[in-house]
């Protein structure tokens, strides 16, 4: 049986939100595999939020350029939060994320990619580190085209208009753009960073999350002791609850609290074709340190 320690419970408490006690005792009934801990507090009832991709602990800026019927993001790394109030590193997130619509998804392309001043992408980023004194990395890039229409943005917790921690690129197609469509690109972008969709339409929910979210609504609803017939139908509607919360068309519209977004879509006679959200740091741990034995190492030093 694998040990279980106090970082162990630690980490599932910050990713569930249950009682150190419940993290103990699912992690014992787990062998101490932390996802599926996750899920035996979820059937329990201890846990309700989703599967986590991972707390949000690196640095730096998300950043989006837009031209057009295209738009592109980009996640640039750092250290420290210092260097996201940076200026010169906010303008080369903002230069970046404009260099990346025309090399497209591929960082290693966006890297060799010349910038305006003559250097590449990369060595532009190099000497930035020399002068910042942080390491930095570009993450991830994304680029969003459509034949007609718009590719909407939204930027939150912005430090600038184009750069913050979280963007979100929409994707319409309409006969044509307009103001009214570039509207709603950037109110489908709020609904994107807010609701956390993981999926634009049901047929795109993997089947793998289904069957996993499956397996916890069975369990919960045996633990009733409910007749079968009445379990089968309990869990249809936890299916259909489900497709309503992680499916971006199926979800609730935030902004009047009555529509749905398909809804909403339809009625501007536009089709979302796509969308990206991008969070800073999404999905990377970084090492926990202790500030105070720091300072008392340095002290000594």
């Amino acid at each position: 049986m694998a040990q279980i320690t106090a970082a162990l419970v630690k980490e599932l408490r910050e990713k569930t939100g249950a009682g150190m006690m419940d993290c103990k005792k699912a992690l014992n009934e787990t062998a101490g595999n932390v996802e599926e801990a996750i899920d035996w507090l979820r059937t329990k009832g201890l846990a309700t939020a989703a599967k986590k991709s991972g707390r949000v602990a690196a640095e730096g800026l998300v950043g989006v350029a837009t031209a057009g019927n295209k738009a592109a993001v980009v996640e640039i790394n750092a250290e420290t939060d210092f260097v996201a109030r940076n200026e010169q590193f906010q303008q080369f997130v903002e230069d970046a994320a404009k260099v990346a619509l025309t090399t497209g998804d591929d960082v290693e392309a966006l890297k060799n990619a010349t910038m305006e001043n003559g250097k590449t992408v990369a060595e532009n980023l190099t000497s930035l580190i020399a002068t910042i004194g942080e390491n930095m990395t570009i993450r991830r890039v994304r680029v969003l085209e459509v034949g007609n229409g718009v590719v909407g943005s939204y930027i939150h917790g912005a430090l600038r208009p184009t750069v913050g921690k979280i963007a979100v690129l929409v994707a319409l197609e309409a006969p044509a753009a307009s103001a009214d469509l570039e509207d709603l690109g950037r109110k489908v972008g709020m609904q994107v960073a807010a609701v956390r969709p993981i999926a634009l339409k049901i047929e795109e929910v993997s089947s793998e999350e289904l069957e996993r979210e499956k397996a916890i609504f069975v369990e919960q609803a045996r633990a009733s002791g409910k007749p079968d017939n009445i379990i089968e139908k309990m869990i249809d509607g936890r299916i259909r609850k489900f497709y309503e919360e992680v499916v971006l068309l199926e979800q609730l519209w935030i902004h009047d609290g009555e529509s749905r977004v398909k809804a909403v879509i339809e009625k501007s006679g536009s089709k979302l074709v796509a969308f990206e959200r991008f969070h800073l740091g999404e999905g990377i741990e970084k090492e926990e340190s202790d500030f105070a034995a720091e300072v008392a190492q340095a002290a000594k030093g």
